[in-house]
């Protein structure tokens, strides 16, 4: 028989034991998210520069949904009595050389913008995602012509390959967003490839395989979501070299053709009253840049947040 003091120390030995166990019982599958997420959001809410760009971001978008409400005038009405206006109550950014409120084709030029410049990295996010994971995946010949005929496109200025499109296409929102797109597939392509050669040999793909899991399936189901991070970081910061080259190609008089408001095209009608109205050529070209910047700030931060190496 043991003595009490026996019990005793075998009572407190196992209660430890037993309080892990029902803790351990109450842990489940819904719950092994929440804390990268919050960490995710607390590694982002730390870079001040990533959440100004974020803020600065929001805002383009509101000023963008916005437009046909906030706007004082229509952005295409012709005043000839009112051009060239400087700043004032009645026109806040004054007019251009057509007598057009300069603040309302701002804001109207701010969403036109945007779409050319979503719509390009859409457009490249899913070509240039769907040519990396497939040459990774396949190998052999199939890699070696898809990832050499990207090689051919990164040979190439981004900024000249869209011209050289555009050239070809035509001027127009619509080409301007393909020439765009086009032009910026090899960044994404490139991305997807490198990941979807680190995740092929990976246990989970071979146990996929074994049981007759098909090609695409696999690469559906389990490469582009490995893939997801690294293309996310590259779309945030894609899209500010995009709107660079949307502006350029609307500054050279290839984007959206007059009376359209666009800020690149907005740049270019301005730089001929430089002296007299500089405003014209100010505002638009503070607008592309602030939005340039934020895009870079808002995808550094969120590639620091993804970062695995830098979770804590």
């Amino acid at each position: 028989m043991r003595d009490a003091g026996e019990l005793n120390r075998d009572e407190v030995t196992e209660q430890p034991a037993t309080a892990v166990t029902r803790s351990s019982a109450q842990w489940t599958p819904e719950l092994a998210g929440i804390r990268p997420r919050r960490r995710f959001f607390r590694r982002f809410r730390r870079s001040k520069t990533a959440v100004v760009g974020l803020v600065i971001i929001i805002v383009c978008v509101l000023m963008a949904l916005l437009a046909p409400l906030i706007a004082p005038d229509n952005p295409t009405q012709i005043s000839l009595g009112e051009s060239l206006q400087s700043p004032s109550l009645t026109h806040l950014l004054g007019t251009d050389e057509l007598g057009r409120d300069t603040l309302s084709r701002l804001l109207w030029g701010a969403r036109l913008t945007l779409v050319i410049t979503c719509g390009a990295v859409l457009i490249a996010l899913v070509i240039g995602a769907l040519l990396g994971i497939v040459a990774g995946f396949r190998g052999g010949w199939t890699d070696t012509i898809i990832m050499r005929g990207i090689d051919m496109l990164l040979a190439m200025p981004t900024f000249l390959l869209a011209i050289a499109i555009v050239a070809a296409l035509g001027p127009g929102t619509l080409n301007v967003i393909i020439a765009v797109g086009v032009a910026s597939v090899s960044a994404f392509a490139r991305i997807a490839h490198g990941a979807a050669l680190s995740v092929k040999e990976e246990d989970y793909v071979l146990s996929a395989r074994a049981i007759g899991a098909g090609d695409s399936h696999i690469m559906w189901h389990h490469m582009l979501p490995n893939c997801f991070a690294p293309l996310l970081v590259q779309t945030t910061l894609r899209l500010a070299t995009a709107i660079l080259t949307a502006s350029g190609l609307s500054f050279l008089g290839l984007g959206p053709q007059p009376p359209t408001a666009e800020w690149g095209a907005m740049l270019s009608a301005g730089r001929t009253y430089l002296t007299s109205n500089p405003q014209l050529t100010i505002i638009p070209g503070l607008a592309i840049l602030f939005i340039a910047i934020a895009f870079n700030l808002f995808g550094d931060g969120l590639r620091d947040a993804l970062d695995p190496r830098l979770m804590s």
